[in-house]
Parts: structure tokens; C-alpha cells; sequence
């Protein structure tokens, strides 16, 4: 729409991240890539999925930029096998020649997923779910972070995050996902569809 423009609902209910970027619209063939990568053991995809949030989130990268994934609690990582969001960060920092930094935020709190809940209880569910180990203070103090995710529904995950993040010193947290669900994916009372 046009350098630097924010959208209503930020003006309204200022993030906790510097910007946020996503590729796609969560719907149809989008909605499918995702729940194959993430449920279908489809890391496969993650390379395709990353090539087009290059393209979303263009003007979010910088040189030196850490590139985070959201980090799955060690409980969900033991079930899932893998975690795709790690998948997502890594095809991009590959692929923009960024530091891969998996390591410097933890999920410390196992959280209910997230699928089901509404605004209020998905911000709650993930409140506090976020560290910076001491060790990595150092690497992340005044460093740029780009928080990958698959998807962005209510910018809860990507908020206690980018929270943690910043806590930890980071200078700037921008937040780049697949996918966006869009407003209308949501009735009136917070009950989420997805």
C-alpha cells in the first residue's frame, strides 16, 4: 500500500514486533501447504513455502540479521519430529545468506495448541512462553531478529516472542510467516475457525 503504512490494527493495538510480513492469504491451496508441512511430515515444502515469503518480506531483511524461528516446546518437537517453522527459517536464512540462530529463543512453557481458541485465550495460552537463554544475551543484545513462523492468526506466538526477544536486548524484531489468517476467518465472540 505504500512505504510506511500501518494498518488500523496496529495503530489501534500497537504490536510488541517492528513490522510483520506474510505471503499468502491462509486459505485454499495455502491452508493445504501448511497443514502438509506441519502435519504431514512435507518438510519438503519448506524451501517452495520460503521462496515466496522471500518475496513478501523483501524489505525485512538486513545483512547481519538473525533469522529465529519460533521455537516448538521439547514435548511437541518429540511428537512432530521436527519443527516447521525451524524448516521455514532455515530455507531463508539459506537462501538471503543470513545467520541461522535456532538456538537463542526457547519455549519454556508447554502451551495448549492454538487452533480453536480465540483472541483473548490464544494471548493468554503463550504469555510467558518465551526465553532468551543468558548464554545467547550477548549474540541477540542490539542484533536485528527476523521471528519466522508458518502462520500469523492473532499475532499472539509471534508477540510473547518477539517480547522475550526484545527483553533480551534486541534492537529491532520483525516477524515474517507463510501465511496470514484474515480478519473475516474470525466471529463475532473471538471463536476462531481455523
Amino acid at each position: 500500500m505504500g512505504e510506511g503504512v500501518v494498518s488500523p490494527a496496529a495503530i489501534a493495538e500497537p504490536p510488541v514486533f517492528d513490522r510483520a510480513r506474510a505471503a499468502v492469504a491462509y486459505e485454499g491451496v495455502a491452508q493445504a501447504l501448511v497443514r502438509k508441512l506441519k502435519y504431514g511430515d512435507r518438510t519438503d515444502l519448506a524451501p517452495w513455502m520460503a521462496i515466496w515469503m522471500n518475496r513478501a518480506g523483501a524489505e525485512l531483511f538486513e545483512p547481519g540479521q538473525l533469522v529465529v524461528p519460533v521455537p516448538l516446546h521439547w514435548r511437541r518437537f518429540v511428537g512432530r519430529r521436527f519443527n516447521q517453522s525451524a524448516e521455514l527459517a532455515r530455507a531463508l536464512s539459506r537462501r538471503r545468506h543470513l545467520p541461522y540462530a535456532p538456538h537463542i529463543l526457547k519455549r519454556v512453557k508447554g502451551t495448549r495448541q492454538q487452533v480453536g481458541l480465540g483472541q483473548r485465550e490464544r494471548h493468554e495460552n503463550v504469555r510467558a512462553a518465551f526465553l532468551v537463554p543468558d548464554a545467547a544475551i550477548p549474540t541477540v543484545s542490539g542484533s536485528a531478529v527476523l521471528l519466522v513462523d508458518d502462520v500469523y492468526t492473532t499475532g499472539a506466538t509471534v508477540s510473547s516472542a518477539a517480547r522475550a526477544l526484545k527483553r533480551a536486548g534486541a534492537a529491532r524484531v520483525d516477524v515474517l510467516t507463510f501465511a496470514r489468517v484474515i480478519d473475516r476467518d474470525f466471529l463475532p465472540g473471538d471463536q476462531a475457525l481455523i
